[in-house]
């Protein structure tokens, strides 16, 4: 990396002769931004997938993937708050190692990791929600079409999809309260059993295999709140504010995952607890009770909540492999821009056709275990970047967490990993073709790159928090 790179990539706004973006977010502001990215496809999802390995216990894994979570997002606090730009996981990794390649893969498999979510909340939609609607849906046909629909909203403009963006979090939110009241409701009525919610059974492995095996898939419904750093930048007091919404908004949004973990077992018996192959215990427990709602009504609520997560994930996917693109790191054919819509449509069209190709090959599960696979690498190495860059004294204050915090968080990320793999290795086998992609593209354009002469993370991450590209 050049010196000037690296000066470019470590001085603040002001300093490299730039204006400083609008700080326009209020601490208030903030937290719904991290509940907003939280809560969402994750819990419509993959609740009776999690009640597959643990039984009536769902609540244990969300607790455990709540405190890995929580880990994360003290190391994650102490970077924002120490370099309060509009950064991210890359931007971290090259800080304290200095390696390229390795600073390209983290914000490769950060890509990779958008585009298998993406899949993921496809197939919920095609193989768990419209079938209440469609009873004969064909599941993978669907699931393309579905993000098909995506990249179009993607490719019409980044104004646009912010709009559609708040309204659908309002409504994956309200569903999620009305799921809660509903299964209260049935528990004072006389239905279900409590005690249910306390009994595992579930993984061949024992209770604690099942847990970690359930922590894992959990963990996919507490992802999202990662990208909240790249908002850093246009926080009004980040220092402040951050750790607070950060925190906050992980907690608020691990207390709902909470109760249903705990609602759902315990007024659904097992059998339509884990019958993830005829729609999704949130629909049956939506629909039980003296306040029950109409099943297809739920449905739909749960079909924009996967839109709404699908949405996300490809503009950040997408707008990354544009800022890739600008850097010269994959093929430069990806940092086309329409000129009139001004959006990135050969980056939009590239992580499109990956994300239907993983959509097409995997359950929801399976393409949730790929997400957390590539997240819970790249959060190992930002748990150890925390640790390597105490020795970088800025002089002023910021949040430190206790040593022992990312110590934790790298090994419990890296453990996770270990045991999800360990435990299927056919997990594995998408997440490690697509950082093959990732390495074909490096080596494949070193030459250029190597006339260029830079590496300049900044703007790579700044494409991916849905700045509009220039035209090129």
């Amino acid at each position: 990396m050049s010196t000037e790179a690296q000066r470019s990539e470590t001085a603040a706004p002001e300093q490299s002769g730039e204006p400083e973006l609008h700080r326009a977010i209020s601490r208030n502001l903030l937290l719904l931004f991290v509940i907003g990215d939280i809560v969402g496809g994750g819990i419509y999802t993959l609740i009776g997938d999690i009640g597959a390995e643990v039984g009536g216990v769902i609540w244990l894994p969300m607790l455990l993937a709540l405190s890995l979570a929580l880990f994360t997002a003290a190391s994650y606090s102490e970077l924002v708050t120490k370099y309060p730009q509009a950064a991210g996981a890359a931007l971290y990794v090259n800080k304290a190692f200095r390696r390229p390649f390795l600073t390209f893969m983290v914000a490769f498999a950060v890509m990779a990791s958008g585009i298998a979510s993406a899949a993921t909340l496809a197939r919920g939609v095609s193989g768990k929600y419209l079938p209440e609607l469609w009873a004969a849906t064909p599941v993978v046909p669907v699931a393309l079409g579905f993000l098909v629909l995506v990249a179009l909203l993607n490719f019409r403009g980044i104004s646009e999809s912010v709009k559609v963006n708040l309204v659908l979090t309002l409504i994956e939110l309200a569903g999620l309260i009305l799921v809660i009241v509903i299964g209260f409701a049935a528990l004072s009525d006389g239905q279900g059993d409590v005690s249910n919610a306390f009994t595992f059974d579930g993984h061949s492995g024992g209770l604690v295999g099942a847990a970690l095996a359930g922590t894992a898939l959990a963990f996919y419904a507490l992802i999202g709140f990662e990208d909240s750093v790249n908002v850093a930048e246009e926080t009004k007091e980040p220092v402040r504010d951050f750790p607070r919404a950060l925190f906050g908004g992980i907690l608020i949004a691990g207390a709902i995952y909470l109760v249903i973990g705990f609602l759902a077992p315990a007024v659904l018996d097992r059998e339509t607890l884990i019958d993830t192959e005829n729609g999704t215990p949130l629909i049956s427990l939506a629909t039980t009770g003296p306040l029950a709602v109409d099943a297809q009504l739920f449905a739909v609520i749960g079909i924009l909540a996967l839109a709404n997560g699908a949405l996300i994930n490809m503009i950040m996917a997408s707008r990354l492999v544009y800022g890739m693109s600008v850097q010269g790191i994959v093929p430069r054919i990806f940092g086309k821009v329409h000129r009139t819509r001004r959006t990135p449509w050969a980056a939009i069209l590239f992580t499109t056709a990956l994300a239907m190709a993983l959509a097409s090959t995997g359950s929801v599960a399976d393409l949730a275990s790929t997400t957390v696979v590539l997240l819970l690498a790249v959060f190992t190495f930002v748990n150890v970047a925390v640790l390597v860059l105490r020795d970088d004294k800025i002089g002023r204050a910021h949040f430190q967490a206790p040593t022992i915090v990312p110590v934790i968080g790298a090994l419990a990320s890296a453990g996770v990993l270990i045991f999800r793999v360990a435990d299927d290795p056919e997990q594995l086998l998408r997440a490690v073709l697509l950082l093959v992609l990732g390495v074909i593209f490096w080596f494949a354009n070193l030459r250029g790159r190597r006339a260029e002469g830079s590496l300049d993370t900044t703007e790579i991450v700044a494409m991916s928090r849905g700045d509009e590209p220039s035209d090129r």
